[in-house]
């Protein structure tokens, strides 16, 4: 089966068709650019065919390239993967050039068959970079449609000459929007920015595509011209100059010197500036396969594309009939709770929204009203549309009204006997599967006061919820695979990433970022200064330091946590970061929502820096740690957690535990994730690095039993666990 088919009309113009009939949206392999390529050379040979348009036979155009390909060549080629990969990014090049030069003469650009893509709609990442080595890009006016190039999101950047293209179309100032941030855009404002040239009805999409193939068009890029100037100017122009210099500070400025792919990008389009178009390709090839043979490239194409994706489509979903959920009762009608009405209804599914006084429901419901007017001011919705959500949503306290619903997500106080009341009035009314948004309570716990633990289940959502891709699904003790599948095809229906966690304190998210919160504070205490505490934390990839986050999830819920924690483990318990935080809570400084915690902030909560008046109580110490020591610190913190999690059967699959990491509190994107870091550094040096750790700090840094024996063999988590990994215990 072929993934590109050509047909050629009475006019003479061949229309190639891309259609992979094994996938709802495109995606180019080896052997269907071989297709595309075998096809361009009957365009180019048939004097018969006049010129031809590249579409496609689906909704969308494409969503890229499948990106198993690249770890496929990887294996293939040996002991030299860096020339496998080298030469397969460079015949995509070749392939790309014929469509662009399409039989011109190399020395007066005369001749030539023009050659259109026609876009019905979502083009993305090669599904952009083949478009841009056309003449002419037509596009659907589609505007659910996303074009662009979102490579950076994944630790790679556009390799198939997207890069180079689209520099020389737009400049390096236009274009880096769309190449350093992943930037996507509908097709009219696409067309503004320069990156296609029209916007058509869909219904006339091919025929305005021939109709310009037919009409005998200039098709040599301005690039392949004598006298070609770049839009704003080359490095060694004035006004270019400023450009990289700006771009520079930029890309360190918002990656930190830990994202490689953006540093690469950035020096293929200073490069291939200087020199002509068919060497800045060779240019743009050599750091795409640097970039290729980069660890972090590989970790973060694994657990952001391949894991992530995998999990999105059910990789650990049991084994039982779809679970699809029609109606939804959400109980409680706060923060949490308004924000899972909105995902729920904004997917179509039909919301009960119930809190003790009307007034309190009425006020959940405003906040999917307030979240589609800011749509609509940004023309991103139509009043239609809002009031189509909204009618989705039944604000009430009467929970009579929840009959008929098929789950329901309560999202009351973090309190055991509250809860417990909520599920037993919910009961009286349904016995449908029951979920419970919490982030510390234990779901075997919680799940007595239901009259079938099967059906109760664990959904914990991280605020904001319309913000947060990941879902964390926990299972009780006694939790069935029916609520499993149900809680999973509910987070599928919303558009949410799940993983799949067994109940133990914290679960894993948290079990995993309190230790990072912790021996923030525990270093403050030291008199490590909290600026080098700050900045190792965002120098290592972390969006946030362990200060700033503990301002923004509040200083008094660290409080309750640290003294519900202490009460339930006893004299097991380490509360050498409590006396900060719990003096910071006498003080006053409760973070971000008092506008005073670790950092100062203005009237209006704009932080102004790290307050001053903590170095009186915990004085900086002459002698500070280096840098790498302050890193380590901050991260095997929280690794050590996720394979204790792994080693105790709380996480099932590595999987889960590096995409969760990343979407859920943001551990250094660049790794993959902590069993991709781990795998990174090595375990060997893992386990010696904690008993250096364990040594200077204590025993928190212990190696786990599990990473001392994988060191021993020198094996990686992926190896030894692999797609299919399951519990280490």
């Amino acid at each position: 089966m072929t993934d590109f088919t050509m047909q050629k009309d009475a006019d003479g113009v061949a229309v190639i068709t891309w259609d992979v009939k094994s996938k709802s949206m495109n995606v180019m392999t080896r052997d269907s650019m071989a297709e595309l390529n075998g096809l361009i050379d009957e365009v180019l040979a048939d004097d018969s065919i006049k010129g031809a348009v590249i579409t496609s036979g689906k909704d969308s155009f494409a969503g890229g390239m499948d990106l198993n390909v690249l770890a496929t060549i990887r294996e293939e080629s040996g002991d030299n993967p860096a020339a496998g990969l080298f030469e397969f990014t460079m015949n995509g090049h070749k392939a790309l050039r014929k469509i662009e030069r399409a039989g011109m003469d190399p020395k007066t650009n005369k001749g030539g068959k023009p050659i259109a893509a026609a876009l019905p709609g979502t083009a993305l990442g090669i599904g952009l970079e083949v478009p841009l080595a056309c003449h002419r890009i037509f596009a659907a006016d589609n505007p659910k449609a996303k074009i662009g190039l979102p490579e950076i999101m994944v630790g790679i950047f556009p390799g198939a000459g997207g890069t180079t293209r689209l520099v020389r179309k737009l400049g390096a100032m236009a274009a880096s929007p769309l190449l350093l941030e992943g930037k996507l855009n509908d097709p009219k404002k696409a067309m503004a920015a320069g990156v296609i040239d029209e916007v058509v009805p869909a219904d006339e999409l091919l025929a305005k595509a021939k109709e310009w193939v037919l009409s005998e068009p200039k098709i040599v890029k301005p690039w392949d011209e004598k006298g070609y100037k770049m839009p704003g100017g080359t490095p060694y122009h004035p006004a270019g100059f400023m450009t990289f210099v700006g771009a520079s500070a930029m890309v360190n400025g918002k990656t930190q010197g830990v994202y490689p792919a953006a540093k690469a990008l950035l020096s293929a389009v200073y490069e291939g500036a200087l020199v002509p178009f068919d060497t800045a390709l060779q240019i743009e090839a050599r750091y795409f396969t640097n970039i290729l043979m980069n660890p972090s490239s590989s970790a973060m194409i694994r657990s952001l594309f391949i894991n992530k994706e995998a999990l999105e489509k059910g990789a650990n979903r049991p084994a039982v009939d779809d679970q699809k959920v029609s109606k939804v009762g959400i109980i409680g009608a706060g923060m949490m709770g308004a924000g899972i009405a909105l995902v729920s209804a904004r997917a179509g599914i039909e919301v009960v929204l119930i809190d003790a006084k009307q007034e309190a429901a009425d006020k959940g419901k405003s906040y999917t009203a307030d979240y589609m007017d800011k749509g609509i001011a940004r023309k991103k919705a139509t009043p239609e549309q809002k009031e189509a959500m909204l009618g989705l949503i039944n604000a009430t306290t009467d929970y009579d009204a929840l009959k008929g619903c098929d789950l329901i997500v309560e999202a009351v106080f973090e309190d055991v006997g509250v809860k417990a009341e909520v599920t037993k009035n919910v009961q009286a009314q349904t016995d449908c599967v029951f979920a419970t948004n919490t982030s510390t309570l234990p779901i075997t716990e919680l799940a007595k006061a239901a009259k079938d633990p099967s059906k109760f289940i664990g959904i914990h959502f991280f605020s904001p919820v319309d913000k947060m891709m990941l879902v964390e699904i926990i299972k009780g003790k006694e939790t069935g695979d029916v609520a499993v599948a149900k809680a999973l095809d509910y987070v599928r229906q919303i558009k949410k990433t799940p993983i799949v966690v067994n109940d133990e304190r914290f679960f894993y998210a948290n079990r995993c970022i309190i230790p990072y919160i912790n021996e923030g504070i525990r270093m403050v205490k030291e008199g490590v200064e909290p600026a080098l505490i700050e900045n190792a934390a965002k120098l290592v990839g972390m969006p946030l330091g362990p200060l700033q986050l503990t301002d923004e999830t509040s200083i008094d819920l660290g409080v309750k946590i640290a003294k519900a924690t202490k009460a339930a483990m006893g004299d097991a318990y380490d509360d050498a970061q409590d006396e900060v935080l719990f003096w910071m809570f006498d003080e006053g400084r409760l973070g971000r929502k008092s506008n005073a915690g670790f950092y100062a902030y203005d009237d209006k909560g704009k932080r102004q820096g790290l307050w001053e008046g903590l170095a009186d109580k915990y004085p900086v110490a002459d002698e500070q740690p280096d840098l790498v020591t302050v890193q380590h610190r901050l991260l095997f913190a929280q690794v050590l957690e996720a394979v204790r999690a792994l080693e105790e059967g709380v996480l099932e699959d590595i999987r889960e535990g590096d995409v969760g990491a990343i979407l859920g509190w943001g551990f250094a994107p660049w790794s993959g994730g902590p069993f991709s870091w781990l795998d990174i550094i090595g375990t060997p040096y893992a386990a010696e690095r904690c008993d250096q750790l364990t040594e200077q700090f204590g025993d928190r840094f212990k190696t786990p039993d599990l990473l001392s024996e994988m060191a021993d063999k020198t094996q990686t988590f992926y190896g030894r666990f692999g797609p299919q990994a399951k519990s280490a215990a």
